[in-house]
């Protein structure tokens, strides 16, 4: 695994600063019909709509956001996804199951939405993706806490939470 002193060498060597990657501010996915896709969601996940635009909704992660775009111009997803971090992944699993939504056959929990959007679900507290406290604070979701194992991860990179290292 590669530690955060160890570089990518990218191309040519190259005299011109580049930026670093730092994260997500948002994933638009095309849907067929706003209005659907946000009652399809909300059949799933618990949300809030940061705002709307004509045919467009913004539903609120924190410091994130989706924006649902309507018009679908590509065909459903195969092996191209995005991962959705989740507080509880089971009640994912069981929200699915009890609208009759296929859980996609993977080591994951992977489904469809209606457009074709491939969406795997990732459980908050197994993975090294990380909100900054006063986010969780807002979000109402402060007693999140990571596994073991995501904070070895984390640790490897020098990035553990002060109060695990």
């Amino acid at each position: 695994m590669q530690t955060a002193k160890e570089k990518v060498k990218q191309g040519k060597k190259s005299t011109v600063k580049k930026a670093h990657i730092m994260g997500m501010n948002h994933i638009a996915l095309e849907v067929g019909d706003v209005d659907e896709a946000l009652n399809f969601y909300g059949k799933i996940f618990q949300f809030s709509l940061r705002g709307r635009h004509e045919g467009m909704a913004f539903i609120d992660m924190g410091d994130q956001f989706i924006a649902l775009a309507e018009k679908r111009y590509q065909g459903p997803d195969v092996s191209r996804h995005f991962g959705l971090v989740v507080d509880d992944q089971e009640a994912v699993r069981e929200a699915l199951k009890a609208n009759h939504i296929e859980i996609l056959p993977d080591t994951f929990l992977d489904f469809l939405d209606p457009w074709g959007n491939h969406v795997q679900i990732v459980e908050y507290s197994e993975i090294q993706f990380t909100k900054a406290p006063y986010v969780l604070m807002g979000m109402g979701l402060a007693h999140l806490k990571k596994n073991h194992e995501a904070i070895e991860e984390l640790r490897e990179k020098g990035m553990a939470p002060p109060d695990e290292s």
